[in-house]
């Protein structure tokens, strides 16, 4: 029940605000941001928190929690759009709909370099390579990698050029017509610079253009009597055009536009996004949200703002499929104007082929949120069938699930995983490097390992400060007993289980320091914990093989005289491997910042042995 006396409190300090513009942010009792909004009258859209009137889940949650307000005035909207911005990345508030970090997603990059190379990335730095993106998923970018790649010849080997130009005879990919053999030293960095032009071309939509400039190449080169590179730019037309039919083709050529759904119910809400570029429908992004995390009206155009805040490339028209006021859509329009450069129409068509893509996006959003829904649903009756075999008290909503592993005594590694909601939440797995624990004693490494984790539960923010609602060991009675008596020195009373295996290292049961209890004949539940269980073991060895990999590497070296670890580590990053080191020249190698002459000398000399 609402504190009535705080409450009244709030709504009075409400009433006092300004009927202008502006942001407000709520806190809770540790004056920690929970909340960030605008309104265009600021008096009204806070008052309204803090009355008896109905509001969602999400809305009810966040009040309840709210202590105090701060608020700042605005001269307009958009002033207030960009300070809500602002203040949504300074704080991440809990209640505010949350948007994918930009630095996770995907984009593909042009590099600054001699020879320019496609790169996949999820890091936007500050230098002169040119950025496509962000795309909806990392499937997405590297089938586009592939695509460009294929279509246009480019090299998809490790080589870097010039520097490894001559050095190997050409690969088989030169051999079948497949690349355009920079390694051979006949394709100059002029005519590599001007294919990549191409494919930045096509990655901004401009298939039309691409393939104008491609035909009057080839008649070019045909009237020359240039008849090997007529044919290649022949062949590289008939890829386009393959790459035309295979496209879904929504508009006419010459469009670029974003169509905006959003559709909304008692249970789910998706905002769906159709990047159509050259009339092609070349990606979308569907945002999903729970009933516990149902936006409000208002909180659909500051989301817009800072997903566009993070893509490179705006399109000059924005379609929305959905009834808006018109505020908001001036707002979005001179947001999107301001960080695009140009002016962008933002509009709600209601007729013709405009307001059919939209009815296409919307119906999208609908069934997204339909199969949501039903996964949600499924998902959630796995895990009341978990609770309910394992007794336990409360839905297991975050599972941590923990596994060992080592080579003999080195490189002894604690892995630990994260399942939450029924979905892997890669974002807060972490690596525990065993230092305390002599020999091969798992006990003792699972001991360390939790220990380490949950002295991080008073931590003020991070995925540490949560405490998981189960956690399960890859291991047996041994280990739950182990974690168990942590947990009591500890004071904690989270539920721990033992994932156990068969003699085919299959799962078999989970264990208590008792009992086992059969997971088998429960479908869904035995699915879940063998997915986990194979998860946490793939995630653990990989990050061992991953520490002793890159200790073979540089203690190899370090067999050399006069190579030490650091060396050791600068040849290795600047050649990229042993077997590029193997190859290189004595200057090579010599080039390196902190390796002398005689240092080259004796690393050619080591491996002619």
């Amino acid at each position: 029940m609402l504190d009535t006396d705080r409450m009244s409190r709030l709504l009075q300090k409400a009433n006092d605000l300004p009927l202008c513009p502006g942001v407000y942010i709520m806190r809770d009792v540790r004056g920690k941001v929970i909340y960030v909004g605008k309104s265009r009258k600021l008096k009204s859209r806070v008052s309204q928190y803090f009355q008896n009137s109905e509001k969602n889940a999400k809305t009810a949650r966040m009040v309840a929690s709210v202590d105090d307000f701060d608020c700042y005035v605005c001269d307009n909207e958009m002033e207030a759009l960009s300070l809500e911005n602002t203040l949504i990345k300074q704080y991440n508030p809990k209640y505010n709909i949350r948007l994918k970090d930009a630095k996770s997603y995907p984009y593909i990059k042009i590099t600054d370099e001699e020879y320019p190379r496609l790169v996949f990335t999820r890091k936007r730095e500050k230098d002169k390579a040119r950025y496509f993106g962000p795309y909806s998923g990392s499937g997405t970018a590297y089938s586009l990698i592939e695509l460009l790649s294929r279509t246009l010849r480019l090299p998809t080997c490790s080589r870097r050029f010039p520097k490894d130009i001559g050095r190997e005879r050409p690969c088989i990919y030169y051999q079948m017509g497949r690349c355009l053999g920079i390694c051979t030293g006949k394709v100059s960095p002029e005519e590599h610079k001007a294919t990549m032009r191409y494919a930045a071309e096509l990655l901004g939509g401009k298939v039309k253009d691409v393939k104008r400039e491609i035909e009057a190449e080839m008649y070019a080169h045909a009237e020359a009597e240039r008849y090997e590179q007529a044919a290649k730019c022949r062949d590289t037309l008939t890829a386009l055009d393959r790459i035309s039919e295979k496209q879904k083709v929504v508009a006419s050529p010459d469009t670029d536009q974003d169509v905006i759904a959003f559709y909304a119910d008692e249970l789910c809400a998706c905002i769906s996004i159709f990047y159509i570029r050259a009339g092609v429908l070349q990606d979308k992004n569907d945002f999903l949200f729970g009933a516990d995390a149902l936006p409000e009206p208002e909180e659909i155009t500051a989301f817009l703002c800072r997903q566009y805040s993070v893509r490179e490339d705006i399109p000059s028209r924005v379609l929305l499929a959905f009834s808006c006021e018109e505020e908001e859509i001036t707002t979005l329009g001179e947001y999107l104007q301001h960080i695009s450069g140009r002016r962008v129409h933002v509009r709600v068509p209601e007729r013709g082929e405009l307001h059919t893509l939209c009815d296409m996006a919307q119906k999208n959003a609908a069934e997204q949120a339909r199969l949501f829904v039903a996964q949600t649903n499924r998902t959630e009756g796995t895990l009341v069938r978990l609770a309910e075999m394992l007794s336990l008290e409360c839905y297991p909503e975050r599972i941590e699930a923990y596994d060992i592993s080592n080579i003999g005594s080195e490189h002894l590694t604690a892995g630990m995983i994260v399942c939450e909601d029924g979905k892997f939440k890669k974002s807060d797995y972490r690596t525990f490097r065993i230092g305390s624990v002599e020999g091969t004693d798992d006990y003792a490494s699972m001991r360390e390992a939790l220990d380490r984790r949950l002295s991080h539960l008073s931590d003020a923010e991070g995925s540490f400060s949560n405490l998981p609602d189960l956690i399960l060991l890859d291991g047996g009675r041994g280990h739950v007993s182990t974690v168990r008596a942590l947990l009591a020195e500890k004071e904690l009373d989270i539920p721990v289980f033992g994932m156990v295996k068969d003699d085919y290292h299959k799962t078999r049961a989970l264990c208590t320091e008792t009992e086992e209890i059969s997971i088998a004949r429960v479908q869904d539940v035995f699915s879940l914990i063998y997915r986990i269980q194979e998860e946490v073991h793939r995630y653990t060895v990989g990050r061992m093989t991953q520490a002793k990999r890159k200790t073979v590497r540089t203690s190899s070296l370090t067999k050399i005289p006069g190579i030490g670890d650091a060396k050791a580590k600068k040849l290795l990053s600047a050649f990229g491997g042993l077997a590029t080191l193997k190859q290189a020249t004595r200057e090579q190698i010599a080039s390196v910042s902190g390796i002398s002459q005689k240092d080259a000398e004796s690393i050619i000399e080591y491996f002619k042995k």
